[in-house]
């Protein structure tokens, strides 16, 4: 299937006959091909499901994605350019984004053979190009560039209050299994939700920058960023949402490199107050509540849902009962 639509996506962009063909694994939704031409041209394809089964949030991901890469570009951060983009699901070859492939292995994969030094070295860069990307503004309001859930909300609280909803109502349409009744997680967050009124500016906001979307390249000794890829769960909103996945299940509080790297950046410390931990806080919960719920329409096994609520039911528990306090 992964051929047949990348072949059509090639055909219609006029595309001469790719030399290789290569399915990338890692992504959990669209499928993800990379094309290389004689002429040296190295692009990566990029085609959501035919199916519409999925989180409320997830309809024209593709937007999402043809909008960071958009946006980012001028942050210059290490940035994958789009190529071609149809985003019209009705077209003839279906909705597609071709972009120049980024140089580099994932984080993830090479995470075991970098030294503390090197580490070191990558946090603090990964750090300021985070922080590059923060200093975008969005253009018309908070939310998803795609409006899956309506436009663009005029304020933080409005739009992360839609978000929460949405994925909430996919819990019950979908029978997720939460750690709380939906109602009474409904409840909390909405009792911290006013801390989100500190939030004026929507921010370019990733949210999804876990080490697997980080490409890593160069010999040992000399490693260095090579990408930042999918960027398809983008949102316009609260800067501070992506300390959520860039430390994952981690303390971004201890994350001294990359906050250096990130101060290095944005011209001053990131001050975590008790409103900014609150806002981790929401946005913490709300990436737990789509990890959870995700798990149903995607039915990946028992035995990785089983994982998943081992590793995140705890840590939604955790966060919801802090923002009891």
């Amino acid at each position: 299937m992964s051929v047949d639509a990348t072949a059509a996506v090639l055909e219609a962009v006029g595309a001469p006959e790719p030399t290789s063909v290569e399915s990338l694994a890692g992504g959990t939704y669209n499928t993800v091909t990379r094309v290389t031409f004689g002429d040296g041209r190295d692009w990566v394809v990029k085609v959501p499901p035919a199916h519409a089964t999925g989180l409320s949030y997830e309809q024209g991901l593709l937007v999402n994605e043809v909008t960071f890469y958009g946006a980012a570009a001028g942050a210059g951060a290490t940035i994958p350019q789009v190529v071609h983009s149809e985003l019209d699901p009705g077209a003839q070859a279906g909705a597609y984004v071709v972009m120049t492939a980024r140089p580099g292995r994932p984080w993830s994969a090479v995470a075991g053979d970098l030294t503390a030094e090197e580490t070191r070295a990558l946090r603090t860069e990964f750090g300021s190009i985070v922080g590059q990307l923060h200093g975008v503004t969005g253009p018309g309001g908070f939310g998803y560039p795609a409006e899956p859930l309506g436009p663009l909300s005029p304020t933080w609280r409005e739009a992360f209050t839609a978000m929460t909803d949405a994925v909430l109502a996919d819990a019950e349409r979908y029978g997720a299994r939460l750690p709380y009744p939906v109602g009474r997680i409904r409840e909390v967050l909405a009792g911290a939700s006013d801390v989100l009124d500190e939030v004026t500016r929507p921010a370019l906001v990733h949210f999804d920058l876990w080490q697997g979307n980080l490409l890593v390249t160069g010999e040992p000794g000399a490693r260095r960023i090579g990408g930042i890829i999918d960027g398809e769960r983008m949102f316009w909103g609260d800067p501070v949402a992506d300390l959520v996945s860039t430390s994952l299940f981690g303390d971004p509080e201890t994350d001294l490199d990359f906050l250096a790297g990130y101060a290095a950046a944005t011209g001053a410390p990131l001050e975590f107050t008790p409103s900014v931990r609150r806002r981790i806080g929401l946005c913490r919960s709300y990436l737990y509540l789509i990890m959870l719920t995700e798990t149903v329409p995607r039915s990946p096994g028992p035995d990785a849902v089983e994982r998943t609520w081992n590793e995140v039911a705890p840590r939604l528990v955790t966060a919801l009962e802090e923002l009891m306090e």
